[in-house]
């Protein structure tokens, strides 16, 4: 009987398994249920089977044949793996950079960024993605992502691109846990960002601030009673845009902070920008309000018109009155924190492999290269082998923000590492591997990766490298000048916001060619450089070695050190307009007509008729003949008759003699100016 036939043909496991003998097949149906099969499923089995069909049992002869249909979606259908095209696989080692996969998807990475903005996910350059929404942008854009898991010891073993049925939304992982919110304070330079924070911390590092004000990203841990509070303190000058729009991508909750007595200012809306296209929650703490020029309805005005409208004016923003230097408000403002974070029913897994994201990064004497990091997943521990960017390095130690010791940081804790390979950028993200040997492998892979991006870029470098391409130009285009600096900061933050306010120098005249950008104290290395390069060192709040100084001394390199970003640019735009030759302008004087040529013993002299302005004896001359002009030189005689004079004025006769030309003509105009030194502007 058909159905009997069917009870042993084994319809599951033949249609996926390798062609066997039919002394297999039947030991294999005799391991299968019982059960029933219906023509339905009988189908879907034949559907999915491979090309090559598995042998039937001869018991199973008298099966009725599968219906036309079904054998013939059974021949045509290959394997998934075999129409794909192989210049539509894409192959990637995680972790998975937005920058490494906008390159394979050849898109530029603000492309990338948008279409993940588009899936409400929300990642910078060097963030990473997890592997499901790097298959589904590729899917998007006509690819098949394969990943490429690695093996132990470093080599990587490839997974086939398999077609997946839609997956279930992930259930949320029972290790969850609640995690203190990260919040950071931002807004416009001296409205009180740092000292309100000192307030709440009851510290004193706005005083420690050249200047008064913030140039670097501070975190901060607060506890108060049972919760723990993160603070990022962002600096509020222009210069930090980059700096700023790093803070608010790593934070739940951004606090506006408003000055009472001056109101919302260009960077308050810059830093709300970031604060909204981060999708992050937004408070308002309007400081200064003990000021006499305090004036609040104004400020919550202004708060409105930008779609901040407070709770008190039926919005929906928190907004908090608070002085710094009183204390009036802080604990208000610390209680709306805690209850916007338990709104927001913040949580982490705080087990497995550490993620964090690069806050800043500095080199200490004694310690080499550390990094603030924010742990976002995970637990970071002191022997973790890591990655992060182009780097690598082993957690040696782990500081705490109050600069002591700890074993580990879970997730929303800011920590100091200790063990990094070099100086990464901040907003980098550190994931930790699973051991030193896979670290080193990945971070081999990145410079590779790297080098290569450079090498395509072609030879002329990128913007502030010293190549003999730029120099063959810069002679070509007629030694055109160029000021050449090399900066070094006391941290990677202020490094590269000072790189960035220098090259916004706009100058069709004259070049700035930033040779070298990097941390540290100024070393001999530093100025045996600028004395090759014909560069000035130029250090931002760090310190020269004695070396260093004595080299400087030796080699005649001139050393400005600084502490505040205004000075500095300033004093490079007068080094840049001090370099410029002044330009000369010619200033019309007067015009004369050649009446009559006399020829005198030795030299020609014309007789001429002053027509208009005047003629003098200190300015230049220029002959000219039939609209042309032959003749340009100074005025070496100007007699009025038989005396020598300075200047003859219009309507009157001279003579006039200029440099050694002798070939006057009658209707010859000659025309006097004055040359000027005009300094020149960028």
């Amino acid at each position: 009987m058909a159905t009997s036939s069917a009870k042993k043909t084994p319809a599951t496991e033949g249609a996926t398994a390798a062609p066997k003998k039919p002394r297999a097949t039947k030991a294999a149906a005799g391991k299968e249920a019982p059960a029933k099969k219906t023509t339905a499923k009988t189908k879907a089995a034949a559907t999915a089977a491979p090309a090559e069909p598995a042998p039937v049992a001869p018991a199973a002869v008298a099966t009725p044949a599968p219906e036309p249909a079904a054998v013939s979606a059974a021949v045509e259908t290959p394997v998934a793996e075999s129409v794909v095209d192989e210049s539509k696989i894409i192959q990637m080692k995680p972790p998975i950079q937005v920058r490494d996969l906008a390159t394979r998807l050849n898109l530029k990475p603000f492309q990338l960024i948008h279409e993940l903005m588009e899936m409400n996910v929300f990642a910078t350059l060097n963030q990473t993605l997890e592997e499901p929404v790097a298959k589904k942008i590729c899917e998007k854009r006509g690819f098949v992502f394969m990943a490429e898991k690695r093996k132990e010891g470093g080599g990587v073993h490839k997974v086939a691109p398999v077609v997946e049925p839609p997956k279930p939304k992930p259930v949320l992982s029972a290790n969850l846990k609640p995690r203190p919110p990260v919040v950071t304070f931002m807004g416009h330079v001296d409205h009180g960002k740092t000292s309100l924070l000192d307030a709440i911390r009851r510290t004193k590092v706005a005083a420690g601030e050249a200047g008064g004000i913030t140039q670097h990203i501070g975190a901060y841990s607060v506890k108060r009673g049972n919760q723990s509070i993160t603070f990022l303190d962002t600096p509020g000058h222009e210069a930090f845009t980059a700096m700023r729009a790093r803070g608010a991508t790593v934070t739940d909750i951004v606090v506006l902070v408003v000055a009472a007595d001056d109101g919302i200012k260009p960077q308050t809306l810059e830093a709300l920008k970031h604060a909204q296209a981060a999708k992050v929650t937004v408070m308002v703490a309007i400081n200064k309000i003990d000021l006499p020029g305090a004036n609040l309805d104004r400020v919550k005005g202004q708060l409105q018109e930008q779609g901040l409208a407070p709770e008190e004016w039926g919005g929906q923003t928190v907004v908090c009155e608070v002085s710094a230097t009183k204390g009036t408000g802080i604990e208000k403002l610390l209680e709306m924190i805690g209850l916007q974070a338990d709104v927001l029913e913040l949580r982490a897994d705080p087990t497995g492999h550490a993620r964090a994201r690069v806050i800043e990064t500095q080199i200490e004497t004694g310690r080499g290269p550390t990094s603030t990091v924010l742990v976002q997943q995970g637990n970071l521990k002191v022997g973790d082998s890591f990655v992060c960017g182009p780097h690598m390095g082993k957690v040696k130690a782990l500081l705490s923000d109050t600069g002591e010791s700890i074993k580990e940081a879970g997730p929303s804790t800011p920590a100091r590492i200790i063990g990094i390979t070099g100086a990464p950028a901040p907003g980098e993200e550190v994931v930790v591997v699973g051991s030193e040997r896979e670290a080193r492998s990945i971070m081999e892979e990145r410079q590779e990766a790297d080098r290569t991006t450079r090498l395509a870029a072609g030879p002329t470098g990128t913007p502030g490298n010293v190549t003999l391409e730029n120099l063959f130009a810069s002679i070509a285009e007629g030694q055109k000048k160029c000021l050449r600096i090399i900066l070094k900061g006391d941290v990677q933050g202020s490094v590269e916001a000072i790189t960035e306010s220098l090259r916004k120098i706009q100058s069709q005249k004259i070049d700035l060619d930033i040779v070298l950008s990097a941390i540290g104290p100024i070393s001999e290395s530093d100025i045996l450089l600028a004395k090759a390069s014909g560069a000035v060192v130029i250090g931002f709040n760090t310190k020269t070695d004695n070396s260093a100084a004595n080299a400087a001394k030796r080699e005649g390199i001139q050393i400005k050190l600084f502490s505040i970003i205004y000075e500095l640019v300033d004093q490079v735009k007068e080094a840049m307009t001090g370099m410029l030759d002044p330009e000369l302008r010619e200033t019309p004087l007067g015009t004369a007509i050649v009446k009559k040529v006399f020829e005198l013993s030795k030299f020609m002299v014309a007789g001429s008729q002053v027509q208009s302005g005047r003629i003098t004896k200190s300015g230049r001359a220029r002959v000219i003949r039939k609209k042309q002009p032959i003749y340009d030189g100074g005025v070496v005689t100007l007699k009025r008759f038989q005396e020598d004079v300075n200047e003859v004025r219009q309507g009157l006769e001279c003579g006039i003699r200029l440099g050694n030309f002798d070939e006057y003509e009658e209707g010859d105009i000659i025309e006097c100016y004055q040359l000027e030194k005009v300094p020149q502007t960028l």
